[in-house]
């Protein structure tokens, strides 16, 4: 009986070598494609085709160089960059001169270091269409 008590544990302590084994190799693997620097900086993130969808961004750190996938979506304002977020306010009325209304959008984030304005300004034109909330109502075909 004490034989096999003692094969058990054996065979336990080998099972619980082997599955530290496999976790120490996956720990290595890590830190083989992680890095030690910690002062990264990145650029843009560059789409592969047109102004938007899937893309990359190089990353460098002293004599390191990464790049990351990245994305920027096809109805971003391009003009404030995928890496800045703001939040933006309503739309103010409607200025007779310009037939444009304005709202402001004040800096939420900033990914990776991105250089963003604390506020920024966007117009639009003015809808020419007036919208009503009445509907008409369906009338009752004849019997």
């Amino acid at each position: 009986m004490q034989v096999r008590s003692l094969l058990l544990l054996l065979a336990l302590i080998l099972v619980a070598a082997a599955a530290a084994e496999a976790g120490k190799n996956k720990k290595e693997k890590t830190k083989k494609d992680g890095s030690k620097c910690e002062d990264w900086r990145w650029g843009p993130c560059v789409p592969n085709s047109k102004d938007c969808g899937l893309g990359y961004r190089e990353g460098t750190c002293k004599d390191e160089s990464k790049k990351l996938k990245c994305k920027i979506p096809c109805n971003w304002k391009k003009k404030f960059g995928a890496d800045c977020k703001y939040k933006f306010e309503s739309w103010g009325g409607c200025s007779a001169q310009t037939g444009l209304k304005t709202r402001s959008g004040i800096l939420k984030k900033a990914l990776y270091n991105a250089q963003c304005e604390e506020t920024v300004y966007v117009t639009k034109p003015c809808s020419s269409k007036i919208k009503s909330k009445s509907k008409a109502k369906k009338g009752k075909g004849k019997d």
